[in-house]
């Protein structure tokens, strides 16, 4: 038996998923979560789970975080994503905080079945479509990683710690007008607006 967890803040959704599993002669739904933090509590109270079946966007803490919990909380448990974004950035993060499979909601009962499968056998699951917008969006990564100069990722690392202006000069040895400019540059490399995007930006890049 592979034992599910649910994860996801849409009740009817979860509870229809949960209803759709429990026909499955193989699986047991362990119990269906509201958000990421009751599914925490569940297993530091002992609960058991072989799999979780994780929305993105949910109130408290989210798929996301949950997955790097795990990581520290269970290894042990494998995870898909079952989101509505069909966005390749979200799809990289998922991959590189320990998720096996990533689905989208609109996915058939054949494939949901078959991904689980997988999953739970230890193997990855990623149909054409996610695939692709991984591919993709790892490229786009690696564009943005090359055209970045060694000056400005370095620049963009000081910046990152919180340093002002005048304090990133001082401490790279370089004039406030250079520190701006390199600044100006990369906010239009990375099409962002402002230095507080341009952090978000580097780290989910894994640029810093």
């Amino acid at each position: 038996m592979i034992k599910i967890g649910i994860v996801d803040d849409h009740h009817l959704f979860s509870n229809g998923l949960a209803a759709m599993l429990s026909q499955m002669g193989h699986v047991e739904v362990a119990g269906v979560f509201g958000d990421g933090e009751e599914f925490i509590d569940f297993l530091k109270t002992g609960g058991l789970v072989d799999l979780v079946l994780l929305d993105i966007t949910m109130p408290k803490i989210g798929g996301l975080e949950v997955l790097e919990i795990l990581r520290k909380l269970n290894p042990n448990v494998k995870a898909i994503m079952l989101s509505m974004h069909n966005d390749g950035n979200y799809i990289v993060q998922s991959v590189r905080n320990g998720a096996l499979g990533y689905l989208l909601k609109n996915t058939d009962e054949e494939e949901l079945k078959l991904a689980i499968q997988m999953v739970s056998e230890g193997k990855k699951y990623f149909n054409k479509e996610t695939t692709e917008l991984l591919l993709n969006n790892m490229a786009v990564e690696g564009e943005v990683a090359k055209k970045l100069s060694p000056r400005e990722t370095e620049i963009l690392k000081v910046i990152a710690e919180g340093l002002t202006t005048k304090e990133i000069a001082e401490k790279l040895f370089i004039s406030t007008r250079t520190v701006e400019t390199h600044r100006v540059n990369m906010l239009k490399k990375l099409n962002v607006k402002n230095s507080a995007e341009l952090i978000k930006k580097a780290t989910e890049l894994k640029l810093i």
